[in-house]
């Protein structure tokens, strides 16, 4: 039997724990069909590594809830059809402030929040056959933000310095 890999977690801090106490496998397999597979995306004579969205959400609710902020994640990823490896969030008191990140098989989708000024970042980067736009849709549902800013970029553009 092949000795697998161990993911490379960080010494510093468990994340073998979401927010609701589900426990993640220590270990991943990794499938060598998957391993193969070219991540990279080609639309028409441009190559990229994938699509990185910026989003600043202002006068948005709900921003200090854990729980509610993992499922919206979790919404997230399935809307996009990218593959959720592992959840790690972090509540920050006084404020309830939350700062977290969704790792994917195709990148992260990551939070920081400060519900004292009403106001959410959120970075969505996605490779492959990922659709990261549907992502801001869940968003934009749940916080219902008075104010939104978005910016692309593409990120790993063959043929660009």
């Amino acid at each position: 039997m092949a000795q697998k890999k161990r993911a490379p977690y960080s010494n510093l801090v468990d994340f073998n724990n979401d927010v609701t106490g589900q426990r993640w496998p220590e270990y991943v397999d990794q499938d060598a069909a998957d391993v193969a597979k070219d991540h990279f995306i080609t639309r028409g004579d441009r190559v990229y590594a994938g699509k990185h969205l910026i989003l600043d959400f202002w006068g948005a609710r709900s921003l200090d809830n854990p729980v509610l902020m993992e499922n919206v994640l979790r919404r997230c990823v399935q809307a996009a059809g990218a593959t959720l490896l592992h959840i790690h969030l972090h509540r920050f008191s006084p404020s309830g402030g939350l700062s977290g990140v969704a790792v994917l098989a195709e990148s992260h989708i990551s939070v920081h929040t400060w519900p004292e000024n009403d106001f959410a970042a959120f970075d969505i980067f996605m490779c492959g056959d990922a659709h990261p736009e549907k992502a801001v849709d869940e968003l934009k549902a749940v916080f219902a933000p008075e104010r939104v800013s978005i910016v692309e970029q593409l990120r790993g553009v063959s043929g660009e310095s």
